[in-house]
């Protein structure tokens, strides 16, 4: 470790669940075994005291800083995660875990099915799952590494959601929760979005009813469509109209049905480079989960008995999550007596401004954390 951040890393892998002692999903059904994709940075202090629990978003990974040898390609959260950063590795044990459906290590749709001897994947024969099911797989990851209590657990988007469900359901485990662009109830245009992107690959001719693995075809153009579409609503028009406003790859150029303007390249680029990491099943999956999360609607819910404190932060710009699903979340949690504060945040970026340099997010952060 240096002040240029976290060297090298590595990704490990551990079976959490078993045939014998497979996972129990909310809905009943049972997957086993499960493997699940994590990393770790910095060091476990003697009692424990100082774990965070780093959840990452849709499209996520283990892999939050750092790198794998090559240092020019590092993790999602680089920008804020390794000694003096935002979350600083001088200080605190930061884990962060593939998602239960993932496709990088962590047991998913694309994995071998055990129902078949392990000859095929899984395909749409994987079960569904919610975001409690996530927290289980996470929790059993803990218990694996000797944590018994985290200092802080961290999300943006998805992954807030999931600190928000683990915190609700099992108090005295989280001391410190922070939920950035987060929400706890989906409206019909988020759900919207979502369909558009998953029809767009199974509509696909080449998804073969989600048995594409093994075949040599994958519905790489509904998965870039989908992808672009997705990304759109990632960004804010702000930023867009700052990168590119209106340029065009060739000045002057005749009109074409090619792809011509700047943004249109852009999109293009952010769709060729999903194909390479991401795979089409755990793209339905893990959208679907956000999808049937309303947390603050279920029956029995007791905000009474939680003890995290939370810090629940928005930007101004976000149109995907925009500011009053923070408020929702901040408004139901405070109604119940727990300890929160929700902060808007100016940024031109959009959805992703958790990911990226905005001094005021880092600040409040550093501030809560403490």
């Amino acid at each position: 470790m240096t002040n240029a951040g976290l060297g090298l890393v590595e990704t490990r892998r551990v079976v959490l669940f078993t045939q014998d002692d497979p996972l129990v999903l909310e809905s009943g059904e049972t997957i086993g075994p499960v493997e699940v994709a994590y990393e770790t940075y910095g060091e476990l202090d003697a009692d424990g005291g100082n774990a965070v629990f780093l959840a990452h978003a849709l499209t996520g990974d283990a892999h939050a800083a750092g790198h794998h040898g090559d240092p020019s390609r590092r993790g999602w959260f680089d920008l804020h995660l390794g000694p003096g950063r935002m979350l600083d590795t001088d200080r605190d044990f930061v884990i962060c875990a593939n998602l239960l459906g993932g496709c990088q290590g962590t047991t998913g749709p694309a994995s071998p099915d055990p129902a078949a001897g392990g000859e095929r994947a899984y395909g749409l024969r994987f079960p569904l799952f919610t975001v409690r099911d996530l927290v289980a797989v996470h929790r059993r990851l803990l218990a694996h590494l000797g944590v018994r209590r985290l200092r802080a657990g961290v999300g943006g988007s998805l992954g807030g959601m999931q600190i928000l469900q683990w915190a609700l359901d099992h108090p005295g485990e989280i001391d410190q929760a922070v939920l950035a662009c987060a929400s706890a109830r989906l409206t019909a245009q988020n759900i919207a979005f979502s369909k558009v992107a998953r029809t767009a690959i199974t509509r696909d001719p080449d998804f073969q009813g989600g048995d594409f693995h093994g075949t040599g075809r994958r519905p790489d153009v509904g998965m870039s469509v989908a992808r672009m579409m997705a990304h759109i609503t990632y960004v804010s028009e702000e930023s867009l109209a700052a990168k590119f406003d209106r340029a065009r790859r060739t000045t002057g150029a005749p009109m074409t049905m090619a792809t011509d303007f700047e943004v249109e390249s852009y999109l293009d680029h952010q769709a060729a480079v999903f194909l390479e990491r991401f795979d089409a099943l755990s793209y339905l999956y893990l959208s679907r989960v956000m999808d049937y999360f309303v947390p603050f609607e279920e029956e029995g819910v007791d905000l009474g008995s939680v003890d995290t404190r939370f810090l629940v932060i928005s930007y101004d710009t976000d149109w995907r999550f925009g500011t009053e699903h923070s408020a929702h979340i901040a408004a139901q949690l405070a109604a119940g007596g727990v300890d929160v504060r929700h902060h808007d945040v100016r940024s031109p970026w959009g959805h992703d401004s958790f990911l990226l340099d905005v001094p005021e997010y880092e600040a409040l952060v550093r501030e809560f954390l403490g």
